[in-house]
């Protein structure tokens, strides 16, 4: 006879002939992805945009500043090669090699931006709204003042009586984005304090940081993703404006702002000098939005279920899967 201590613990107390139910693994992520074309189009655009950032200046060389007056204005064309494939600006300069050029140059400005902001303003915020009392009012009137402030007009006062440049750019940015990094976490923070596993842990003396770290950034760490992604858009939006203002990105470096400033005095005679730079700028910050609206589905357990249905089924009536309930 068998002990059921050897037994597995779902064949305990089963009926004879009663057949455990099967156990459903979530889809990998990727599946769900795949299923949504919106999202895969967009992944696949700023995975794109960044490999040609991370990468594109290794093939381009000197190519994005190389002047070349004779070929000055030339149209877009398949006569000249990859290089003149979008044409060239008033220098003579291959718009391909500038686009390739722009990418990194925004990408390494508002990429740090996002990151640091999300780390200064998630960290303070967890901390301020675990603890609560007086650390939390200090972190609260300080985001509040510094929300009281445009962040555009905070940089173009900055950048005004500083020098221009992309360091200058990201720790402005970085500083006017803490504050939305900061309410974020704080709200999710308070609001997991008083669960029942919180309790727990500190019932058993667990430090306060291992709290946060271990059972309350998990947590809120879908959250701040989301909102870190479309924050990057703005960012961007924000760099690509103060270029084109000319306080931003100067030359000889270039942005996709700075190409669409030193091009719009072109639009009727050479309109791609402007207008490719723009549509960059376009695609990128739609392909983050929806792609963060998608990964806020695919983080929430409670939300997951919907992108497994047909994009018609997916919306508030849907029903809930059985399994979901369980």
């Amino acid at each position: 006879m068998t002990d059921p201590v050897d037994r597995p613990a779902d064949a305990v107390d089963r009926p004879a002939g009663e057949t455990p139910a099967p156990r459903t693994r979530p889809p990998r992520w990727w599946l769900l992805l795949g299923r949504d074309r919106g999202a895969a189009v967009a992944a696949v655009i700023l995975s794109l945009v960044f490999l040609v950032a991370l990468f594109g200046r290794l093939f381009i060389g000197d190519r994005a500043t190389r002047q070349d007056l004779r070929a000055s204005l030339r149209p877009p064309s398949l006569d000249h090669g990859f290089y003149g494939l979008l044409g060239t600006d008033v220098l003579g300069r291959s718009v391909v090699a500038r686009l390739i050029e722009a990418a990194g140059t925004t990408l390494y400005v508002a990429v740090p931006a996002v990151l640091c902001s999300l780390l200064i303003g998630s960290t303070l915020g967890m901390w301020a709204g675990y603890h609560g009392g007086w650390r939390e009012n200090i972190a609260m009137r300080v985001a509040d003042v510094i929300l009281s402030f445009p962040s555009l007009l905070i940089a173009v006062v900055v950048l005004y009586v500083f020098a221009p440049s992309a360091l200058n750019i990201v720790l402005i940015l970085a500083v006017a984005r803490i504050p939305v990094y900061l309410r974020t976490a704080r709200a999710e923070s308070a609001e997991l304090r008083s669960r029942l596993f919180v309790d727990a842990a500190r019932t058993f003396g667990t430090p306060s940081w291992q709290i946060i770290y271990r059972h309350i950034l998990p947590i809120a760490l879908p959250t701040l993703l989301t909102v870190a992604t479309l924050d990057f858009c703005f960012v961007m939006l924000t760099e690509s404006s103060l270029s084109f203002l000319g306080i931003g990105i100067q030359p000889p470096d270039v942005s996709w702002g700075l190409m669409v400033a030193q091009g719009r005095q072109y639009l009727q005679t050479a309109w791609w000098i402007a207008v490719l730079p723009g549509i960059a700028i376009v695609l990128t910050t739609v392909s983050a939005t929806v792609l963060a609206a998608w990964v806020r589905l695919a983080t929430d357990p409670a939300q997951r279920w919907r992108l497994t249905l047909p994009k018609k089924r997916r919306g508030a009536r849907a029903t809930v899967p059985s399994e979901v309930i369980a």
